[in-house]
């Protein structure tokens, strides 16, 4: 029956039909607005946290892709839309928590190597996450129930799938056009845009060279796990203390810098002489050097991956300063300054031959910025219990006293007495304060280790993990900052040279491998011969590449020294799945 008919025969019914199909105008123009209020809401919280043309581009390219990505599976614009929303504000939130943390944003490998220690880290920082994700999700659940079934418009997959092709083209285009420089995601902005081009680093990296540099196996050929080096049975071998000292480098390297008297004499060793120690990051992450110093092994390696090194090494790789030390009958230990799971570091530890991993919660604090001194009586308490003669122990000790910020004062009552400010700036004194607080509290350990086991040979070894962010605008004060960065960036030494001293107690070291110069990875090297450890085939080889480059790893023959090792212990089974 026509339209013209029914409202013959049946007015009343023509105007309900009209009234129905009016409001069914208005229902669809609001869902349209609904839909387009949420993309208009994207656009807004991107723009907050995106900063340039380009990451704007990047980033709006992201969440159009996101939303094609929904559309394949659920072909509704509107749930898709919502998805999508949810997700972006997700990531932000997680990228913004973990600079707080890391000083480094959400990249692709988050979520590459997403394993169970992120999530306990989480718990051990936010332990009512959970139920704050379960609260989200009773909320979430039925919100975007009712918006799947509100959502009247359909989109055909085929068209959704070419929409994220042509997403997934253009943000690889734009990535290798302008692609990521590796300071980028140490800026805290630029979240998702970096998120998504940080994808195109990763995989490009993955394929091309894998998670570790190394030769083809065609080079070199098929190797097969040399038989260890026997310790001589019945030896009297001297505990190891390792002491990690934050941040700490002798800062008279700038120039008009002025140091209390006597200033330099913590960086020296034993024997009167002061060495360099090249670690591998400047001015950031500490894991950089645990790593370094735990495997013998170079961070660099792993290219673009380097920042989570722990958590790609974590059960990985099985040769090590512990795993020598424990062949010798070394019982090991490590003193651990925050939560065990925090970039895997109680996996990455115990897998590279750590007995006794011993972290914050351990300690029994639930701050990880305490005292040197703290830490030191953490080291005597567990010399005193854990003692025996027949067993020498290793010990790895964190300091974090001269974490930065220098802007404040950190614990100003424990300022050694007659302490004076030197005259700089009160960021550089506030810094050259804290390094005094290390020496007191150092000196007061040392002479407790005296005092307590008056016969008893002890190896102690500092080192400076990193040289503290402010050395940057210290050491080349007029260095534009374009040229800054390309120092940073091309490994120039004065921006990662720090320290390394090692002396001994009733005991005379072996220096013969502590050279004026080394790179972290060497240092393993340096403490077996201190210690007279036989050295392993692995650490044997190594040496030889030591004295070839003079101290120099990684930056040996453009990588070439470094990638021929790295080959050697593949083939030899010493570094597996990598």
């Amino acid at each position: 029956m026509s339209l013209a008919a029914t409202s013959i025969q049946d007015p009343g019914r023509l105007r309900l039909l009209l009234k129905r199909l009016g409001e069914s105008g208005r229902l669809w123009r609001l869902r349209v607005v609904l839909i387009a209020a949420m993309h208009l809401t994207a656009v807004y919280v991107l723009a907050s946290v995106e900063y340039g043309p380009f990451a704007n581009t990047v980033a709006l390219l992201t969440w159009a892709l996101l939303n094609f990505m929904w559309l394949i599976v659920l072909r509704r614009p509107g749930i898709a839309a919502a998805l999508s929303l949810a997700l972006v504000v997700i990531l932000i939130t997680l990228s913004q928590f973990k600079y707080g943390i890391t000083q480094l944003t959400l990249t692709f490998l988050d979520f590459l190597i997403i394993d169970r220690d992120t999530f306990s880290f989480l718990h051990s920082i936010f332990p009512q996450l959970k139920s704050q994700a379960i609260v989200f999700a009773a909320v979430g659940v039925p919100v975007m129930w009712l918006i799947w079934r509100a959502d009247p418009f359909r989109i055909r997959r085929k068209v959704s799938a070419s929409g994220a092709a042509a997403c997934v083209a253009l943000i690889a285009a734009l990535s290798v056009a302008y692609p990521e420089q590796p300071w980028e995601p140490f800026q805290g902005v630029n979240h998702i845009s970096n998120l998504a081009r940080s994808g195109v680093v990763s995989v490009s990296h993955l394929t091309s060279t894998g998670w570790i540099e190394a030769d083809p196996p065609n080079l070199i050929g098929s190797a097969q796990a040399t038989p260890l080096a026997q310790c001589e049975p019945g030896k009297k071998r001297p505990n190891i203390v390792m002491v990690l000292d934050e941040s700490s480098f002798d800062i008279s390297a700038a120039p008009g810098i002025k140091v209390p008297e006597n200033y330099r004499d913590f960086f020296k060793s034993g024997d009167g002489r002061q060495r360099s120690f090249v670690a591998e990051s400047a001015g950031g992450p500490t894991w950089y050097t645990e790593f370094n110093v735990l495997t013998g092994l170079s961070a660099r390696s792993f290219g673009a991956l380097k920042f989570y090194v722990t958590r790609i090494a974590a059960g990985k790789i099985s040769r090590g300063l512990p795993q020598a030390l424990e062949r010798c009958g070394y019982r090991t230990f490590s003193l651990y300054p925050t939560y065990g799971d925090f970039l895997s570091a109680r996996s990455f530890q115990t897998s590279a031959g750590i007995g006794n991993f011993i972290d914050m919660a351990g300690m029994g604090v639930s701050e990880d910025m305490q005292p040197d001194r703290f830490y030191f009586d953490q080291a005597l308490q567990l010399i005193a219990r854990e003692k025996k003669a027949e067993q020498p122990m290793f010990m790895f000790v964190y300091l974090t006293a001269n974490h930065f910020p220098w802007t404040t004062s950190y614990r100003p009552d424990l300022t050694p007495a007659g302490w004076t400010a030197p005259g700089n700036t009160p960021e550089v004194d506030e810094y050259i304060r804290r390094q005094a607080m290390t020496v007191a509290d150092y000196t007061s350990f040392v002479e407790r280790l005296k005092a307590d086991h008056p016969d008893e040979p002890f190896l102690l070894v500092r080192f400076g993990d990193h040289q503290p962010a402010i050395s940057q605008k210290l050491i080349e004060p007029k260095l534009p900052q374009a040229k800054l960065a390309d120092r940073i960036m091309t490994h120039d030494p004065r921006y990662y040279k720090t320290y390394y001293a090692i002396e001994a107690l009733n005991y005379k070291p072996d220096m013969s491998s502590a050279l004026e110069t080394l790179d972290a990875a060497y240092l393993p090297i340096a403490i077996q011969e201190a210690a007279r450890i036989p050295l392993d085939p692995t650490f044997a080889e190594q040496k030889k590449i030591m004295l070839r480059c003079r101290g120099a790893f990684y930056a040996c023959k453009d990588g070439a020294e470094v990638r021929r090792f790295n080959r050697l212990l593949i083939d030899a089974g010493f570094v597996k799945n990598l």
